[in-house]
C-alpha cells in the first residue's frame, strides 16, 4: 500500500516546542503508513487582505501543498484556551481569496501537548471551530490531549494512542477521499 502524504502544521514555533517534539514522535511511531510534509508557518506573512491580487510565493506554495495532500495534521499548543496566532494565520492564508479555499473537503486530525493538566482541550475544540467554517473534514475521533510534564516524550501508553489515532486517521481519510 502507498504511505499516504499528509501536511502537517506545527502550532508550537519555538525551537524547543514540545509540540515539534510531540510530531517528532507521531513521525518516528508511524513513519512506515505516512509520508509527512511540515509546513514551515513562521515564513507565512501577516494575512491581508490587500496581498490577495498577487499572492506571497510562500503562500501559494502553501495552498499548492495543502490541495496535493491526502490529509492534514494540525499539532496544536493551547494559548488561552485558543489556538496560536501563527497557525491561525496559516490557515486564513490558505482559505483566501474567497472562493479560493484550498482547506475545502480535507480531511484532517488534530493533536497537541501541553504542560497543563487538560492537555490542549481547549485549543482543539477551538481549532475544530475555525476548520469546520472553510470545510475542513476534522477527524471527530479519537481524541488526544497530551499532557507533557516531560518535554516531548510520550510513554508506552500514549505512544499507542499515538498509533491508535494515526490508524483511524488513515481509515478517515479514506472514507472522506472516496479510496
Amino acid at each position: 500500500m502507498d504511505k499516504l502524504n499528509i501536511l502537517v502544521m506545527v502550532g508550537g514555533i519555538s525551537n524547543d516546542s514540545i509540540n515539534k517534539q510531540l510530531f517528532g514522535e507521531v513521525k518516528r511511531l508511524t513513519a512506515d503508513k505516512f509520508d509527512f510534509d511540515e509546513v514551515c508557518i513562521m515564513a507565512i506573512p501577516h494575512y491581508s487582505q490587500d496581498l490577495e491580487a498577487s499572492l506571497p510565493p510562500v503562500v501559494s506554495d502553501l495552498k499548492t501543498r495543502v490541495l496535493a495532500c491526502d490529509g492534514v495534521l494540525f499539532v496544536s499548543p493551547e494559548y488561552n484556551r485558543s489556538i496560536p496566532g501563527v497557525l491561525k494565520n496559516a490557515i486564513d492564508w490558505a482559505s483566501r481569496p474567497y472562493g479560493s479555499n484550498s482547506w475545502k473537503g480535507k480531511p484532517a486530525a488534530i493533536i497537541g501537548a501541553t504542560v497543563g493538566t487538560i492537555g490542549t482541550f481547549g485549543a482543539q475544540q477551538h481549532l475544530r471551530q475555525v476548520l469546520s467554517e472553510i470545510a475542513v473534514c476534522a477527524m471527530p475521533v479519537p481524541h488526544i490531549y497530551h499532557s507533557s510534564y516531560n518535554g516531548g516524550e510520550v510513554d508506552e501508553r500514549t505512544a499507542e494512542s499515538i498509533k491508535k489515532m494515526m490508524d483511524a486517521f488513515a481509515v478517515w481519510i479514506g472514507k472522506i477521499n472516496n479510496k
